[in-house]
């Protein structure tokens, strides 16, 4: 084991599990609170999440960002991508400039991003953006390995690091987006390897996409799976044969909030496989994440359910970026605002014991799945 094969072990290693008795606090303390239990549904278990993640029952997370890897991917020397590769760069120098989606939707929930260069093709010299740059695009994956295995596990590093540096910085929540032109081919070929299903129940159209394209896309996935055979019990030889700079990095940012345990925003279906790559490497890393919105690409459902998660907004969105974390960042300062400062029923002068029979029954539950069946 190398240098950075040994760090990196000793981040997973630095992972802890969430504080579940913190969360159980939280739990007693929602059914506490002067409502029907369960009644505000996800966000009580966000609450309890974020206790577990924090260690305490309330909490305000008024400080956070959006951190987002950018990067080039070879493959879209195949035809699998609508746009031109020049749209990354331009992109990052727009995310600089707050008028793209993510920035725009950042701005109005006051969040902050942070911009990061793992692979972008062209000379990149900005003072917006952080030069971590592995090299100028990965290699193209119908030819030959995305990159080797030691720029997988820097890139990894990268992420991790980046998280820290967010950590210090006084962040207390962050979510993680990406830019790179090709990616939802990358992301597709990576959940196919992670997990054996078919390109044709993994891949979308993407940015948008001719039919003859899309084909030749699921084409080119399954070939180089064929080809490569990356092992789906290593997500790091997965990355680094048919995966990008952009996803080893917010794979990292994964794992860095769990060390750091900061609670982490899943964007889309890109951020989602990414973060399927850290649970795969890291575990205990998913009780550390928040998914945001179900993204409209095809393997997004089978990502999350891979992870054991659900998205709590459905808002029809697609554009990446990191473009639904500042949107959830708002549904996880209104959790916050619901166990801090809701009245319990002792306060609103309420007696609370005509719920008993409810609670005996099941009718509700801290999960708020159960009241219709009653």
């Amino acid at each position: 084991m190398d240098g950075k094969d040994k760090k990196l072990a000793e981040y997973i290693a630095g992972i802890t599990d969430i504080d579940h008795a913190a969360s159980d606090a939280a739990r007693k303390r929602l059914d506490s609170l002067a409502k029907p239990p369960g009644s505000l549904g996800r966000l009580e278990d966000i609450a309890a999440q974020l206790a577990g993640i924090t260690g305490q029952i309330c909490n305000t997370l008024d400080k956070r960002c959006v951190i987002i890897m950018c990067s080039d991917n070879g493959v879209v020397e195949e035809g699998v991508a609508s746009a031109p590769q020049s749209v990354t760069y331009a992109q990052a120098i727009n995310f600089t400039r707050g008028i793209t989606g993510v920035a725009v939707l950042a701005k109005c929930f006051n969040s902050d991003l942070m911009v990061v260069d793992v692979g972008i093709n062209a000379e990149v010299n900005h003072p917006g953006i952080i030069n971590r740059k592995i090299r100028k695009s990965t290699s193209n994956l119908a030819k030959q390995p995305a990159m080797s295995r030691e720029e997988a596990v820097t890139a990894i590093l990268t992420g991790i690091e980046t998280a820290r540096e967010a950590h210090r910085k006084g962040y207390r929540m962050i979510g993680v987006g990406e830019m790179g032109i090709g990616n939802t081919t990358t992301s597709s070929a990576v959940l196919c390897a992670l997990t054996g299903i078919d390109a044709g129940l993994a891949v979308g159209k993407g940015a948008g996409l001719t039919s003859e394209g899309f084909e030749k896309k699921k084409r080119i996935i399954m070939d180089a799976i064929k080809t490569y055979k990356p092992d789906p019990n290593d997500p790091i030889d997965v990355i680094s044969k048919v995966g990008g700079f952009d996803i080893a990095a917010m794979a990292g940012v994964y794992i860095g909030a769990a060390y750091c345990r900061l609670p982490v925003v899943i964007d889309g279906f890109i951020s989602a496989v990414a973060a399927l790559a850290a649970a795969r490497m890291a575990s205990l890393s998913v009780g550390y994440m928040i998914p945001s919105h179900a993204s409209c690409e095809p393997g997004y459902a089978y990502t999350v359910r891979e992870l054991g998660l659900e998205p709590v907004l459905d808002l029809g969105m697609r554009l990446g970026e990191g473009s639904g974390c500042p949107i959830m960042f708002m549904v996880v300062d209104a959790a916050c605002a619901v166990i801090r400062d809701m009245g319990t029923f002792a306060e609103a002068g309420i007696d609370d014991r005509y719920l008993e029979n409810i609670r005996e029954e099941g009718c509700f539950s801290t999960d708020g799945r159960k009241g219709a069946e009653c």
